[in-house]
């Protein structure tokens, strides 16, 4: 199966939702393959809704520049009138998606207790025309982030719970250390750790053009569609993009970060290709900064870096298994060499009684790793502390585990970069490489070797999602008779046989 499945990949010269009364939706539509709820397409890791039985979303002025307002925070909004409904959405929406939600005065008291162990819920907003009427109730429950009069001290508090969410969704993948990596078998890995090093790895050698950036830019128009503020960021990113570093842009308060980093969260194929020629360029800045910051200078024997992030009970647990084992930040990470810049992430965590704030403290010896890390605090468009950028894919192996409070909220985690001569990790990879066999690459081979990877985890369907794609690709490029097209509709066939 896999020699087909890479036999199809030899290198070709390419030719060049509900009643209005009831739930209204803000947002651009989606294409199939992407989780969305409603008729809206997701881009960041959060959603807004807004709860309030006297809503009026007509043509108002003030509803229009009050929509405007919170769509530059958040891009997906639903608004619902009715609670019993707006309970039934939550329960949709899966729990890695987080809700923020705004909520009248008059709901408040009866649905916030319905609603606030739901994990899919991160913060709730109170507001209404009477603070000092609902404070006092809205005191006894965490996750509301406080009771508010009026839009404008909503954004600015939804801009920080959204940051927050943001920073938080940076996937990680683990891998025990009960048997060693090259007796661990490829279906029983974590997807995700399959899927990252597959897919940086195939992206770096792809030869992305000016057509790639011109794709991604229309896409984003259509998602981001009736959001002002991101499409003057889109704007920019179209005239400027080669004046700017791709860290520059990376880092800038727009749509690319929680864009990318909800890709490689949900390793979304699609939207990964579609961004490839940015993930390129970013990781090769900060493999060039790397050279000239760490590798040039002899003296650099040791980092210490921080990271603060929550994480869910489930996760935390899972980790404490895996403890002695690997540990793959599946996204670019940012770090800090200031511990009262993690631990501050951190903590900030403990609000929510769903997740647990680790304080990932790194020790990186860099001339025992090729792993690419670079300082930005001079290039970086938000100029903070001493901060420190990994490219995608980043393994750690996970060291001493221990708690910072009395009531095991908070905990220390010791990360050590792994090296190049770790033999759990080279072990891994070797094996990995082995079964997907070394071809010249074009835009197919990403889909091709994930439908190797849902192959081997046994999802066929999936395979057979990905492969069609694959294929769809090929037509456009080639005729029915191509030895590519015959070794992908083979492969179809034998896909459907063993489902």
């Amino acid at each position: 199966m896999a020699q087909l499945i890479n036999g199809a990949s030899e290198s070709t010269e390419m030719k060049p939702g509900g009643d209005q009364n009831e739930k209204i939706l803000f947002g651009a539509s989606k294409p199939a393959s992407l989780p969305a709820y409603g008729s809206t397409r997701m881009v960041q890791n959060v959603l807004l809704i807004w709860l309030d039985k006297n809503i009026n979303l007509g043509k108002s002025k003030d509803n229009q520049n009050t929509m405007r307002s919170l769509r530059g925070v958040v891009n997906t909004i639903e608004t619902f009138t009715d609670g019993e409904k707006c309970i039934e959405f939550i329960k949709t929406v899966q729990n890695n998606d987080k809700i923020c939600i705004i909520v009248s005065g008059s709901y408040g008291e009866t649905i916030v207790p319905r609603i606030h162990s739901m994990p899919q819920v991160d913060s709730i907003f109170v507001f209404c025309n009477n603070k000092s009427l609902h404070e006092g109730w809205a005191r006894n429950w965490k996750k509301i982030n406080g009771v508010f009069t009026n839009i404008e001290r909503i954004c600015e508090a939804l801009k920080r719970a959204t940051q927050q969410c943001e920073h938080n969704a940076v996937s990680i993948s683990l891998l025990a250390a009960d048997d060693g990596a090259a007796n661990k078998k490829l279906d029983k890995l974590e997807c995700s750790f399959m899927y990252t090093l597959i897919l940086k790895e195939i992206l770096l050698t792809i030869n992305f053009e000016g057509k790639h950036v011109k794709n991604f830019i229309h896409t984003c128009r259509k998602d981001y569609d009736g959001n002002d503020r991101e499409l003057k960021n889109i704007k920019k990113f179209e005239k400027d993009y080669r004046k700017k570093t791709p860290i520059w842009w990376y880092t800038l308060e727009c749509f690319m970060y929680a864009r990318l980093n909800r890709a490689l969260r949900l390793m979304e194929v699609d939207d990964i290709i579609d961004m490839g020629f940015f993930i390129n360029d970013l990781h090769r800045q900060i493999a060039e900064l790397n050279q000239k910051q760490f590798r040039a200078i002899q003296d650099c024997k040791m980092l210490t870096l921080y990271r603060g992030q929550g994480i869910s009970i489930a996760e935390f647990e899972r980790m404490k298994k895996a403890q002695g084992g690997l540990l793959s930040f599946n996204s670019f990470l940012s770090t800090s060499r200031n511990r009262s810049a993690g631990l501050e992430f951190s903590i900030k965590n403990l609000r929510n009684p769903d997740l647990i704030g680790i304080l990932f403290v790194m020790t990186v010896i860099p001339s025992q790793s090729k792993t690419a890390f670079a300082d930005i605090k001079d290039i970086s468009y938000v100029q903070k502390e001493d901060e420190v950028l990994f490219s995608m894919h980043t393994v750690f192996r996970i060291g001493n585990i221990k708690p910072l409070d009395d009531e095991q909220r908070l905990f220390e985690v010791d990360l050590l970069l792994t090296a190049d001569n770790d033999k759990d990790f080279r072990a891994l990879t070797t094996r990995l490489r082995q079964e997907i066999a070394p071809v010249k690459e074009d835009l197919t081979t990403p889909y091709n070797n994930m439908v190797f990877v849902y192959y081997r985890m046994g999802d066929h369907l999936k395979a057979l999602i990905f492969l069609e794609k694959s294929l769809a690709i090929l037509q456009k490029s080639f005729l029915s008779t191509h030895p590519r097209i015959k070794a992908a509709i083979s492969n179809l066939e034998f896909i459907k046989k063993n489902m």
